[in-house]
């Protein structure tokens, strides 16, 4: 009996490398149905392995769970307190609640810490402060965090041009037009700037070369004719919002619903 018994856990044990791989080949190919199970799986053979709860807790917020989502960020904290990616992972959690103080405090943790040992995580946990902060409406902190993930990971396409919107919104449209045209010349498919310039080309008055943007980030991404999905989800200012939809609106181009 004994015998059989140490069997079965050595079995368990060999398979849980490939286990794990599984659910996290699963999981990076955005197969989140089959990603959870897997991850179930793991857990159940090594229920303190912290990534593996981390991860588990991705799914379940890609599933729509962000209530469980945080519990297993928790638990991956609790097993591996000085790790900042379970900080980083409950904190997008908790945006999706709106939970704008615990995402600041988890975020805020990562950027108090020793940035050798956060890494490329502090530039990300920069990023998302921005975000909670302009959700906040204290879009000069916004921008301040959107420059400062830029300049902590070189190539943040992403921060830089939520960096020159924070401006747009702020009246620095000079700065925002400036940063924008130098995202457009380094990433000429990159829709959120050639969305952006559009706004702020509208807002100047600048029609014909807002036109020529606008086709190419409408053809890249047709997101972003969607108020709903550029506040809430890609989390534009108000103004560059206001200012693309009355470019939609008056040239006629705004998506059926």
């Amino acid at each position: 009996m004994i015998s059989s018994l140490l069997a079965l856990l050595l079995v368990a044990q060999l398979a849980l490398p490939q286990l794990f791989d599984q659910a996290l080949a699963a999981s990076r190919a955005g197969n989140f149905t089959d990603a959870l199970p897997l991850w179930n799986a793991v857990l159940e053979l090594a229920p303190d392995d912290a990534a593996a709860w981390s991860n588990r807790g991705n799914v379940q917020l890609a599933l729509g769970d962000p209530v469980a989502a945080i519990a297993d960020q928790g638990r991956a904290i609790e097993l591996e307190p000085l790790s900042p990616d379970p900080h980083l992972n409950r904190g997008t959690a908790e945006e999706a609640l709106a939970r704008w103080a615990d995402a600041e405090a988890d975020y805020r943790w990562i950027l108090d810490g020793d940035p050798a040992a956060m890494g490329d995580t502090r530039a990300s946990a920069l990023y998302n402060l921005g975000n909670v902060q302009g959700s906040n409406g204290d879009w000069s902190a916004a921008r301040a965090s959107f420059e400062e993930a830029a300049d902590a990971r070189p190539g943040f396409a992403m921060a830089r041009s939520s960096g020159a919107l924070a401006a747009f919104q702020l009246g620095d449209l000079p700065a925002a037009e400036r940063e924008l045209r130098n995202l457009i010349r380094r990433y000429p498919l990159f829709a959120d700037a050639r969305a952006g310039l559009t706004a702020l080309l509208w807002r100047q008055g600048a029609r014909g070369e807002a036109e020529s943007h606008w086709a190419s980030a409408s053809g890249l991404d047709p997101r972003y004719r969607q108020p709903e999905w550029l506040r809430e989800v890609r989390r534009w200012p108000p103004v560059p919002v206001e200012a693309l939809q009355q470019f939609l609106a008056l040239d006629g181009r705004v998506a059926q619903r």
